[in-house]
């Protein structure tokens, strides 16, 4: 018996020293953060951690005046990892922000989402986001290193590439 207790107590201190040592990686809200792939963001930010569900940028609220290429009606969500860069008034996003933003007509009608995910590493040539854009069906119509996104995006670079307002 005090072999097996003492086998159970090694296998414990093995796993604990295991996570401690392990690379640190932020779970995003509820579950893992999703890799840069279309497919698991659409997943991530629509059934394992709602957008919707999410905190609308700050100072914004829903249906605020848009420019094109987005749509003449925007709402625009931040997850909690965006929102706390965005509270601490940071300059950078930091790896796993996640920007996700209606795209309206005029007359309120949905036409699309994008999206942009901040992956460390990822594209530093485009402030490390990851870009995506689904219609209202869910068709995704752009994904990754998005190179419309990125030209005009770059235009505020200095704002690590975001035009909405920072509070």
């Amino acid at each position: 018996m005090k072999n097996f207790k003492n086998a159970r107590l090694s296998g414990i201190m093995v796993m604990t020293a295991a996570l401690l040592l392990a690379p640190s990686i932020a779970p995003a809200e509820s579950g893992n953060l999703p890799v840069e792939d279309a497919k698991d963001l659409q997943n991530y930010i629509s059934r394992e951690n709602p957008y919707t569900e999410w905190e609308l940028w700050p100072g914004t609220e829903k249906m605020y005046k848009g420019t094109e290429p987005h749509g003449v009606l925007l709402t625009t969500y931040v997850n909690d990892i965006a929102l706390d860069a965005l509270r601490e008034g940071k300059d950078v996003f930091p790896q796993g922000a996640i920007i996700a933003k209606e795209n309206y007509t005029g007359d309120r009608k949905l036409t699309a989402l994008t999206v942009m995910y901040k992956v460390e590493g990822y594209n530093p040539d485009g402030g490390d986001w990851y870009w995506l854009r689904y219609q209202a069906d869910g068709t995704v119509d752009a994904e990754g290193k998005v190179r419309p996104c990125i030209n005009c995006h770059r235009a505020k670079q200095d704002q690590d590439w975001v035009f909405t307002a920072k509070p």
